[in-house]
């Protein structure tokens, strides 16, 4: 294999997908080849010999020449490709289970810039593949293949429409009241001009009790007319506005592939997503008595009390979809959130979706009457206060975590993800970065002031802090 290639090769594995600039590093080549890899790993791991693979793809005017590419790679491997076409991304773990297909793979760089593009892969029943469960047997593989060169083991295509299949399993997270259109709502929706203005149309587009005020829905261009993240303050600052101009009773705002969906209140400020959780967690466990609820190891201490108050059991988790995922499936938990605005569901395979959060939020929405949802949210804030995630330029990451824990020796401390520091009256997570010299803090205190001084404490001891935190 050419050592440009390799370096190509080396270049789009990330930790959990792959993904990076196309054409270079990420050509239709390499694509390819990750095909062949992805297929010969699938077909290893299901012991058929021509195993079904789902793909889709975004709306990025490279997805549909890499899907191409990705689906040649596959068949050369002997591979059964069942394309399902445009698509959010959470649709192709759905129907890797509903067609019970060996894998799946979504061509999407979610809510990178459009330049970007990537792959993320799903093994048997929807579970992901990332470090540590495939995605390096993966690159080892499309390496090995691509200096086989060129092979056909006669694989197939068949092209599937399964958006009826689809809209039926996610409306089974929305009150039945809003289906038949007895009670209605009204809502601002932000697509970000990416994959939920397919997918809002297709799935939530009829149902009679939802009134939508939806804007940057159009995705034909392949262009945002804003970053397609809306974790970001200035994007979710325009579902914002858009609730405030036409009255609606919340606003949700979709990433670039819609598996993640943040919401603003009435008043169009941002509600934390782990308040949301905190908020949503007692509905799952009302049908479920004493289930477990997943939640990311940032979340307020609201969520872990909000879980107790309604019977169930909390389960944190290490921050990122392959552990969130590990969680629920470990727990066998109904429900679990991110704070990056990803929601899971046991009954969605354990796999996270921004049409069933939306579908879910919609639900518990309507279910206030006339009561608003900031009103709701209210006590899962008192005596809260937050920083937010706060980054520090840190070369020796662990010695930075050694002397924060040794400053506090009367805390709780725990290792599951970077280190946790638990004072009681606040608490602090630090996480270092997979791909850069970076330590990420959150901390949660009593109020704004008591925040900032332990924040300027910890400071201290972890390094420089990244202008714009």
């Amino acid at each position: 294999m050419p050592r440009m290639f390799s370096d190509q090769l080396n270049a789009v594995f990330k930790a959990y997908d792959v993904r990076a600039v196309t054409p270079d590093p990420l050509s239709p080549e390499v694509v390819c080849a990750i095909g062949r890899g992805a297929g010969e790993f699938l077909k290893d791991e299901s012991g058929e010999d021509q195993p079904t693979i789902v793909v889709g793809r975004d709306m990025r005017l490279t997805s549909a020449g890499l899907a191409e590419s990705l689906i040649s790679g596959l068949m050369q491997q002997g591979i059964r490709v069942a394309d399902v076409g445009l698509c959010d991304t959470p649709m192709v773990p759905w129907a890797t289970k509903h067609l019970q297909a060996a894998g799946g793979i979504q061509v999407t760089a979610s809510h990178n810039p459009p330049q970007y593009n990537g792959l993320k892969i799903c093994r048997t029943l929807g579970r992901p593949v990332g470090e540590g469960t495939g995605l390096e047997t993966i690159r080892l593989h499309a390496g090995q293949v691509a200096s086989a060169g060129t092979t056909d083991l006669g694989g197939s295509l068949v092209n599937l429409d399964l958006w009826d299949d689809y809209r039926r399993h996610v409306l089974a997270f929305m009150h039945p009241s809003l289906l038949e259109g007895s009670k209605s709502i009204t809502l601002a929706i932000d697509g970000s001009n990416g994959m939920a203005g397919t997918c809002v149309d297709k799935l939530f587009g009829d149902v009679p009790g939802l009134d939508l005020h939806a804007i940057n829905m159009d995705n034909a261009t392949g262009h945002f007319a804003h970053p397609p993240n809306p974790l970001l303050p200035e994007v979710i600052a325009v579902v914002g506005e858009l609730v405030r101009k036409t009255g609606a009773s919340a606003g949700m705002c979709f990433d670039g592939d819609a598996d993640r969906c943040m919401i603003v209140d009435e008043h169009g400020d941002a509600v934390g997503c782990d308040l949301v959780t905190a908020w949503l967690a007692p509905r799952f466990l009302a049908d479920n008595p004493g289930a477990a609820i997943a939640y990311d190891l940032r979340s307020s201490k609201a969520v872990e009390e909000a879980v107790l108050n309604a019977g169930g059991k909390p389960v944190r988790s290490r921050v990122g979809h392959v552990f969130m995922k590990k969680a629920l499936a470990d727990n066998n938990a109904v429900f679990g959130g991110e704070l990056s605005g990803h929601f899971y569901f046991r009954d969605n395979g354990n796999c996270d979706s921004g049409a069933m959060a939306f579908a879910c939020l919609a639900s518990a929405l309507v279910d206030l009457g006339d009561r608003p949802f900031s009103e709701a949210i209210a006590p899962l804030r008192e005596g809260r206060s937050q920083s937010g995630e706060i980054n520090f330029n840190v070369e020796d990451k662990q010695a930075a975590m050694d002397r924060l824990v040794a400053a506090y020796p009367d805390a709780s401390v725990d290792h599951l993800d970077g280190v946790t520091v638990d004072c009681g009256a606040w608490w602090c997570n630090v996480r270092p970065s997979n791909t850069e010299p970076l330590l990420r803090l959150n901390l949660e205190a009593a109020d704004t002031a008591t925040v900032e001084a332990h924040v300027d404490a910890v400071a201290a001891l972890l390094g420089e802090r990244v202008e714009g935190h």
